[in-house]
């Protein structure tokens, strides 16, 4: 079974038909949100807010341990996580999509592994391309059944959040080769990775990250863009699903 992860912009996914709500508990503590189990295209699929019901989890606090734990309790599979990022280079411009390939991860202070009570030498990860290849390639299948412009492949940075960036931060993560910027991808990536569940990073741009444009950033030419794209996520992860 499918498990979308949403992000700003995808706390609710309309057009799921539900059959069950979840309230599961984990050994790490309760995840973001009962998870969902619906319907879609006559598939079943899992749904999990990221930052919970109303947006109320800033990336920093979210459970990402809990929330990995529980949807693989639920049975889920495998996992696409909808993110809402900052565009650094040229051609991640507001509103585009992307599949990323790629993780910088400068994030602290998050739990970022499973393991950290009882860690054995086998524990260590292969991490050396984060997101998984088949999930991907289907991603980027599907969009192309919609015709839906989709750029594959970019490198994703990771920060703490929830502040927005300083141009000076943009800077460096320019010339450190990220491509996007946001506040949820780690440890989300890699504690999938670690529980054995292959994932995949759908991003919409929402805005030019500080710096990049003379214009400041504002939270509501973000939504703004946020509401016009999320329509082609949904319609690209229904392609998916069909798909599958």
């Amino acid at each position: 079974m499918l498990a979308i992860i949403g992000g700003s912009g995808l706390t609710q996914f309309s057009g799921l038909e539900i059959i069950e709500t979840l309230d599961l508990d984990t050994p790490f503590g309760q995840p973001s949100a009962p998870i969902q189990i619906a319907q879609l295209k006559g598939k079943s699929v899992a749904f999990l807010p990221r930052h919970g019901a109303g947006h109320r989890i800033a990336p920093h606090k979210i459970n990402y341990r809990a929330n990995i734990h529980a949807l693989k309790k639920a049975g889920v599979t495998s996992i696409i996580g909808v993110a809402a990022v900052g565009g650094i280079t040229s051609k991640y411009g507001p509103s585009v999509l992307v599949v990323p390939d790629q993780i910088i991860d400068y994030t602290h202070s998050r739990e970022h592994t499973f393991f950290s009570e009882q860690f054995r030498a086998d524990n260590h990860i292969d991490f050396t391309w984060p997101y998984d290849a088949e999930l991907r390639q289907a991603l980027l299948n599907a969009a192309q059944s919609r015709n839906l412009s989709i750029i594959d492949g970019a490198t994703y940075g990771a920060v703490q959040g929830p502040r927005l960036e300083t141009a000076a931060e943009i800077k460096r993560m320019a010339n450190d080769g990220c491509d996007l910027v946001g506040m949820t991808g780690m440890p989300e990536a890699s504690l999938a990775r670690e529980a054995e569940l292959p994932y995949a990073s759908l991003a919409i741009v929402a805005n030019w990250a500080a710096g990049v444009s003379p214009e400041l950033l504002t939270m509501a030419q973000i939504q703004q863009t946020l509401s016009a794209g999320i329509g082609e996520i949904k319609d690209l992860i229904a392609q998916f699903i069909e798909q599958m």
